[in-house]
């Protein structure tokens, strides 16, 4: 890069006192070398240095970086041309970068051009830069390797005017044939199954489906990360001297355009564990080290779960405050037995305690809401383990993009403070739009929530104080609704949760025989009572409006037509250990629903209800790709102290997407005398679903559905049990999960089974 030159002041003798005349500068030419593509004014405007101003040499210097930023630039250099003592011209030296007048593509048969385009950033009339002009080439044999053309070849050349200043760019394309992998072998692998070896890796050969998940093709970057998943496997067996040469590696082609790959595998010995020794422990014995461990003498070598060993080591001394510790483990091969010894080389540190809490980045979180989620406070011992449990309890606040709890060094010997830094999240959304489902048809919506809400904060719109808010207003074609919630979950200082809402909710699918509307409220506490325990206690009223009753429905129905209150205190034990949400793979939540209705707590129904509902997730061959999941769920409902008998809006359906998804909405059923659904006060239902990743995020799942509804309380027989079948699909779409099911009835009565049913649903089944 050319720059502003280095020079020293004329009188040497100068006295200290007296201060130089400041140099100037006269007039500013711009040279162009070369041709002159790019028009004077843009150099100019470039520049802060002005004719008659002051010389100033870091000015010169921004100038010239200034010029080079624009990319427009090949060489810049700035040279004086002295007219006096004291000033100078300037003459600008730039050398312009040729500027691209073209784009060819030579040799592309099977893809148009207007394709290639979309897949390079060089563009005609833009400065012709080599570098991007090298990732273009790059980005477009991806491309071709993408689709199936695992032979091509893409160079470049670049066509120069040096008396327009303009070039060509011509990509030099060899496609060569369209190839899709019809078989991987694997030569050597005497104790490890091919089909075990396929299965690690991302290179598949071609199936039917190969053209929606985009395998079946070779690609070069993918084979080579494969071939290090296939070693990491082999060593996670044991076998550390296991070598998969990439030269080894065998492509052939067959005359139905067809890959053949052929992978020769050296599998080694397999290795196991010998004698387990500790060196450099003085504060624990080598016994109690040792229970720590999970990896025993006589198990397979398995590097990654010994890492695990030397974190556990490491945790087992942070939970004592020795934040330093650090722990090496030494492999030892043993001739005698073959074996592999360890030695955990330990080097102990000193005990520590918390000084003070240190909290960073929480522009908008108050700074006691990151305070109340942690375990470890000023003068505890610094346990490592309760401060990863702070930093999870943070994290699953959602209120933070990042978060990051580490020690921080202090000047008092023996003391840590514990350092929090954040980066805020987005907590609050407003979300509108329109759905469609088999349920509740098209439906128009728009909800505002906050979930780091704050309702005495004006000045900060209402954020930072960890509330939770929401209003959601949805309309549509068979319901609408409107639903105002608010939740403190710290209430009166403790952690103890504090919440109500209030709602009204119009349906007409719940009975093509009468139109419900509920109104009511609902305040309820909730706290964690122990481990992944919480318990929830809650006092509803609602009253539930029968209106539009049709003249063809039963006595059952048109009895209850006008306004029912039910006022109810209820109660629910919870336990989730779910991985997520959504898309859940492992984990599971059990919960148990409890209430009582009417009495002294007023209104029409008198009644109580104790309900389960259970699942279990199953990662299926320890991957989170196929997942099986099973759910149970069972209630009973009955009147109680002599009341009427438990209308039918409050009893047990099953039938719809979340339970018997072979049968429409609310069909399985106890029928009146004119066979119409009125449901019952037990009722059972199972549900087993296998999934599995097709393309992120689409899943492909098969089910099998069963239940039934008894219509008095407490029979469980499932002599009038329904059944069904079915395949689905599981997509997101903006952030929320939508369920696409084709359930087919197996068992049911005629009246259940009305032909197989489409659901189309967003949320989960919990």
């Amino acid at each position: 890069m050319g720059g502003a030159q280095v020079w020293a002041q004329e009188h040497a003798g100068q006295q200290p006192q007296q201060q130089a005349p400041a140099y100037r500068v006269g007039t500013i030419a711009v040279k162009f070398v070369g041709t002159a593509v790019v028009n004077e004014q843009v150099v100019r405007a470039n520049m802060q240095v002005r004719e008659g101003g002051d010389l100033d040499d870091s000015m010169i210097d921004r100038d010239i970086r200034s010029l080079y930023k624009t990319g427009l630039f090949e060489f810049i250099e700035v040279k004086r041309e002295a007219v006096n003592d004291r000033v100078f011209n300037l003459v600008v030296e730039v050398t312009p970068k040729y500027r691209v007048l073209a784009i060819r593509f030579d040799g592309n048969h099977r893809v148009k051009t207007s394709r290639l385009e979309k897949e390079i950033k060089t563009k005609p009339n833009t400065s012709l830069d080599e570098r991007q002009v090298k990732d273009d080439t790059e980005k477009l044999r991806e491309y071709y390797q993408k689709n199936g053309y695992n032979q091509i070849s893409v160079s470049y050349a670049i066509e120069r005017d040096r008396t327009t200043g303009f070039g060509t760019v011509v990509f030099k394309i060899k496609e060569g044939n369209k190839v899709r992998i019809g078989e991987i072998r694997f030569k050597g692998n005497k104790q490890v199954k091919s089909k075990r070896l396929i299965g690690e890796m991302e290179t598949k050969k071609w199936w039917m489906l190969s053209w929606l998940t985009g395998s079946g093709f070779f690609k070069d970057d993918q084979f080579d990360d494969d071939l290090d998943k296939l070693r990491d496997y082999y060593r996670e067996l044991g076998y550390l001297d296991v070598e998969i040469p990439p030269e080894k590696v065998i492509f052939s082609y067959s005359t139905t355009k067809k890959l053949t790959i052929t992978i020769t595998v050296a599998e080694g010995r397999q290795y196991h564990i010998g004698e387990i020794t500790f060196a450099g422990n003085k504060l624990h014995p080598t016994a109690l080290l040792k229970r720590v461990l999970r990896q025993r003498s006589g198990m397979l070598f398995k590097p990654s779960k010994l890492d695990k060993d030397v974190d556990r080591l490491e945790e087992f001394y942070g939970r004592d405050g020795h934040l330093d510790t650090r722990v090496r483990l030494v492999r030892k091969p043993n001739v005698t037995t073959g074996n592999i010894d360890i030695e955990y080389e330990v080097t102990e540190s000193e005990k520590f305690n918390v000084e003070s809490i240190v909290i960073e980045g929480n522009t908008k979180t108050k700074s006691t809401v990151i305070l109340r989620e942690l375990v470890l406070g000023p003068g505890d011992v610094f346990d490592t383990v309760r401060m990863k449990i702070s930093k999870m309890r943070l994290e699953n606040t959602r209120f933070f993009d990042d978060v990051s709890v580490t020690p921080q060094e202090t000047n008092i010997p023996g003391r840590r403070n514990m350092r929090i830094a954040v980066k805020e999240g987005r907590t609050g959304n407003l979300t509108f739009g329109a759905g469609y489902s088999s349920l509740e048809r098209a439906t128009v919506f728009a909800e505002v929530s906050q979930s780091n809400f704050d309702i005495f904060n004006r000045r900060s719109l209402y954020q930072g104080d960890g509330q939770k808010f929401r209003l959601r207003l949805s309309l549509g074609s068979l319901s609408s609704e409107v639903t105002l919630s608010f939740e403190e979950p710290w209430a009166f200082q403790r952690q103890l949760a504090l919440g109500g809402q209030v709602s009204r909710t119009m349906s007409d699918y719940n009975s093509a025989y009468y139109q419900e509307v509920d109104t009511g409220f609902e305040i309820y506490l909730r706290k964690r009572l122990f481990e992944f325990v919480e318990g929830r206690l809650a006092y509803g009223y609602t009253v539930i409006s029968i209106n539009n009753v049709s003249p063809q429905a039963s006595s059952i129905i048109s009895s209850l037509q006008g306004n029912n209150s039910i006022s109810k205190v209820s109660l629910q034990l919870l336990r989730d250990t779910r991985d997520k949400i959504i898309n859940t793979s492992t984990g599971n939540r059990v919960e148990l629903n409890t209430s009582v209705a009417g009495g002294p707590l007023g209104g029409h129904d008198q009644n109580y209800s104790i309900e389960f509902r259970g699942a279990q997730y199953f990662p299926i061959f320890e991957t989170q790709a196929q997942v099986l999941a099973l759910l149970a769920r069972g209630g009973v409902i009955q009147n109680w102290g002599g009341g009427a008998d438990v209308p039918y809006y409050s009893k047990f359906y099953l039938g719809g997407p979340t339970s018997l998804r072979g049968f429409e909405f609310r069909n399985v059923s106890p029928r009146d005398v004119l066979d119409q659904p009125i449901g019952g006060k037990t009722y059972a239902f199972f549900s087993a679903e296998y999934s599995a990743d097709i393309v992120s995020p689409i899943r492909f799942a098969i089910f099998y559905d069963a239940g039934f509804v008894n219509k008095g309380a407490y029979d469980f027989s499932p002599a009038r049990y329904a059944d069904n079948f079915g395949i689905g699909l599981r997509l997101s779409v903006m952030g929320s999960p939508l369920s696409l099911d084709f359930g087919i009835p197996l068992t049911g009565t005629k009246s259940e089974k009305t032909g197989n049913q489409f659901n189309f649903s967003f949320g989960t089944r919990y």
